[in-house]
């Protein structure tokens, strides 16, 4: 690789990805991503902010940029520690840990309705039901593909 070559590509490697987050009230959500999801505020305005736990890192921005609910996905090492530690801080949980392909995962929602899908490594012997962005349950049939599960 050429001295050009390198350098472009220095020039054009992206970094990591932090999604933004409409939120109501600034304030209101930074105190639940500190005080109930054990995030850290890493700096802020007064219309914006970022958060983060680990390689985490969430933009809250308050009355621009999206629209509620976003939904992102959150890898972790273990989810039933850090359910607990949600349980304990009154986080609401939108959907317990479920076994899926890709991960044994779980969904927890914020003040404004965003959705944090936290997963860790699936579990072999555990199938579950998906919960979609509408509150509808879902099974996994034997072929695979998904069936609606009525209430």
């Amino acid at each position: 690789m050429s001295g050009t070559e390198a350098s472009r590509e220095a020039a054009t490697t992206f970094g990591g990805v932090n999604p933004i987050f409409r939120v109501r009230d600034l304030q209101a959500s930074i105190e639940h991503y500190v005080k109930v999801l054990g995030f850290k505020l890493n700096w802020g305005t007064p219309y914006l902010a970022s958060v983060s736990r680990g390689r985490c890192g969430i933009f809250l921005c308050e009355g621009d940029q999206g629209n509620p609910p976003a939904w992102v996905w959150i890898g972790t090492g273990d989810i039933e520690v850090l359910l607990a530690e949600y349980r304990a801080t009154g986080a609401k949980v939108r959907h317990p840990p479920t076994n899926y392909d890709w991960a044994y995962e779980m969904q927890i929602e914020d003040l404004d309705g965003n959705v944090l899908r936290i997963g860790s490594e699936p579990k072999d012997d555990q199938p579950g039901e998906w919960l979609d962005m509408y509150g509808h349950r879902w099974a996994m049939r034997p072929d695979g593909g998904w069936t609606r599960v009525e209430d």
